[in-house]
């Protein structure tokens, strides 16, 4: 099962959130236990004191999740840059649930410091499913194009007072640029690994053109550790936190480090978007890949064979496009 949270129900109504206060000192993962989480909700939401927490079975990076009870679960920051998150999500998430053809997180209660965490943290409803992968996935393609669904209606909802791009979400939806001097090194480190000719040039190809229309949502993240399945197919979508309005070029990734070929050209083929907007797709694409298959070269060659193949599925894509 995977983060997000379910209705208090039996276990009693929403609880007033507590207030706005954050602090700056470092706080380890590793330390971030169900312990914590039980003293935090004893402290700050005494109705719900004494519900059994637990991690939950896959975790993310940006937040360390835990299980409260049967429809709740807890999630905290893992480190200060992602503390703006929480109360966008909180203000966001009720407004973008009820336009959206699939259930998305809803924000039950925010909490504050306490418990020598310092920073706020949230509760939210759970939501049952597992995270995609290969296997639990009934149709590769039915997949591909409920995902574009989406996402489509993500983006046709009301932008108006969204969150641009900015620190919240480290430039989604604002030009890809943003990552340019990070491409420039990771082009350097991979000599000799990837094509990177070839490679430079869809990153040229993504820094030429803009998203010519208004901002419209994006989710920002739309991986498979945030896309939950259900009996084969997509069943909700979590974790908000890199959400905003402008470009969604960036929600495209998912075509190249995910889907089959297949499943590509079904998403391709169902999300509206020209192919200026492809193009800079595959660069936030091939940016945050050779970020990775640096990283992963050093001490983790499972995961820089995938990202390898990751990036070749880009350079070809490129190819074919071109």
């Amino acid at each position: 099962m995977r983060e997000s949270a379910g209705h208090p129900a039996d276990e009693n109504s929403v609880v007033p959130v507590s207030p706005a206060v954050s602090e700056s000192r470092p706080v380890r993962k590793s330390d971030v236990t169900a312990d914590l989480v039980s003293r935090l909700i004893a402290e700050q939401f005494p109705p719900w004191d004494g519900l059994p927490v637990r991690p939950v079975e896959v975790d993310g990076i940006d937040n360390t999740t835990f299980r409260l009870g049967q429809t709740m679960s807890v999630r905290l920051p893992s480190d200060r840059c992602y503390i703006e998150q929480v109360d966008k999500e909180h203000h966001w998430l009720p407004v973008l649930a009820s336009q959206l053809p699939l259930p998305i997180p809803v924000p039950l209660a925010r909490g504050g410091p306490g418990c020598g965490f310092p920073w706020p943290w949230s509760v939210y409803r759970w939501i049952d499913g597992d995270p995609a992968t290969a296997e639990n996935i009934g149709d590769m393609v039915q997949f591909a194009t409920d995902l574009a669904d989406f996402l489509i209606a993500l983006s046709a909802i009301d932008p108006s007072g969204g969150p641009g791009p900015g620190s919240h979400n480290f430039g989604r939806g604002g030009p890809v640029a943003v990552y340019e001097s990070e491409t420039q090194e990771a082009l350097k480190a991979l000599q000799g690994h990837i094509d990177t000719e070839l490679a430079a040039e869809v990153w040229r190809a993504a820094l030429t053109s803009a998203w010519p229309g208004p901002p419209v949502w994006f989710h920002g993240d739309a991986q498979p550790g945030n896309l939950l399945i259900r009996d084969g197919r997509l069943a909700a979508v979590i974790d908000f936190g890199i959400s905003g309005v402008g470009d969604p070029a960036c929600d495209t990734t998912i075509a190249w480090t995910f889907l089959p070929p297949d499943g590509r050209r079904a998403f391709q083929e169902r999300l509206p978007f020209d192919r200026p907007t492809w193009a800079r797709g595959r660069g936030w694409a091939i940016w945050k890949a050779m970020k990775v298959l640096v990283g992963a070269l050093q001490d983790d060659p499972e995961d820089a064979a995938y990202t390898t193949g990751v990036i070749e599925a880009i350079l070809s894509d490129h190819l074919a496009a071109a």
